[in-house]
């Protein structure tokens, strides 16, 4: 997930979208402020990130002040229970690709739609993929049932009726409890390399809309958000026939908006979908209005000469340029991700359908050296043909 600033304890430079919030300093009472540095100073000494940790502690220590009531404490309380949980369950697995499986939880165990994301679940499963699912029947049963319980996430949520998570994933210690449905929301996407959506009801056009939101607007990382159905069926055509008719045409998204999700009902084009979005892109970085895409393959003279003819729109100034060395800002990297070629630019911060565009024409390049083996990236955060087209096949700019 995108947080508006380089994660690196510097503030975003100014993008016409107003000031930056600015960071939490040191606590106004100073008594209060020298006892949060020696509290955080009796962490270890290996300890990173140890003026976050003052600011979280600091801004816990300023709530009093601010006159929130119990309620609203209360919540904050829980918000942190459950991304901390969220986190330390997921940070054991960080090592394999995770793709989130949304759909109807009516859909009949056995029937066409289930038996589809079953399949699909367990040939994502023999790729080396993990599945999250939302731990309920239909769908979200399929997804774990296909994967396995042993490649399977269920991120369920606490409602007043009970709902109990499917018998594939209960008990399992990748099944989370969350209480908030906005928490189990951004852990979804937080912790997705991508998203897939089956025919479903309300719950699974907002798991659509919030992410499509989420890319159109910069504030989650690129990823392939794929819609998936039964041959012959008029589910997603329908929907996305909605979206030129009543949003397109009336100017409310643009067309480089399509290039944020693709549709196939079939399994192998899926996943190459999938495959072929990280077949060079690693992941991206923001510092300020300037973009940061790590790469496994090194940039050769003609993919900057096509990004640089094709992609003018998404320049704010200068031009495409191969980085010599990693961004100060990159400092907390691994090293393994340090040393990734890099490609860096000064981005409209708009456009982000366009923006993916290019990280297709990027994996679509040929390359002469094998891709970098490197660890998969801390989540923070496709074209099935080039070029992307819709459901109605029609040619996206």
């Amino acid at each position: 997930m995108r947080d508006g600033g380089d994660g690196a304890g510097e503030t975003p430079a100014g993008n016409g979208r107003g000031s930056a919030r600015p960071r939490q300093g040191l606590h106004p009472d100073p008594r209060i402020a020298a006892a949060v540095a020696d509290l955080v100073g009796l962490l270890p000494p290996d300890t990173r990130n140890t003026d976050l940790v003052a600011e979280l502690v600091t801004l816990a220590l300023q709530f009093p002040q601010d006159g929130l009531d119990r309620g609203e404490l209360k919540l904050l309380a829980s918000t942190l229970r459950d991304f901390r949980h969220s986190f330390n369950v997921f940070d054991r697995h960080r090592e394999r690709k995770k793709v989130s499986i949304f759909g109807s939880a009516r859909s009949p165990v056995g029937s066409p739609i289930y038996d589809l994301c079953r399949r699909f679940s367990a040939a994502l499963a023999e790729r080396g993929y993990m599945v999250i699912t939302g731990a309920g029947p239909g769908i979200m049963r399929a997804g774990n049932e296909g994967a396995g319980r042993e490649n399977s996430f269920g991120v369920n949520i606490r409602l007043p009726f009970e709902q109990a998570a499917n018998d594939i994933i209960d008990g399992d210690e990748k099944l989370i409890n969350f209480k908030y449905f906005f928490t189990r929301k951004l852990s979804f996407v937080k912790e997705s390399d991508a998203i897939v959506l089956f025919p479903g009801g309300f719950g699974t056009m907002d798991e659509g809309f919030e992410s499509l939101t989420l890319l159109q607007t910069g504030k989650c990382d690129p990823l392939p958000v794929i819609l998936m159905d039964l041959p012959g069926s008029n589910y997603w055509p329908a929907w996305e026939a909605y979206l030129r008719e009543n949003l397109l045409s009336k100017g409310l998204i643009s067309a480089s908006d399509r290039n944020l999700f693709r549709y196939t009902t079939d399994i192998d084009k899926a996943i190459h979908e999938i495959e072929l979005f990280y077949r060079c892109y690693h992941s991206l970085r923001y510092v300020g209005d300037y973009v940061i895409l790590r790469l496994t393959r090194r940039p050769t003279e003609q993919l900057l000469a096509i990004l640089n003819e094709r992609y003018r729109d998404l320049l704010a100034d200068g031009q495409f340029e191969v980085m010599d060395a990693p961004h100060r800002a990159e400092r907390n990297e691994p090293d393994d991700v340090r040393a990734l070629p890099r490609i860096g630019f000064h981005f409209v911060q708009r456009g982000f359908g366009r923006l993916r565009r290019l990280i297709d024409e990027i994996n679509m390049v040929e390359f002469d050296e094998p891709p970098v083996v490197v660890r998969e990236p801390t989540r923070g955060s496709g074209a099935l043909d080039m070029p992307a087209t819709g459901p109605g096949g029609e040619e996206l700019e």
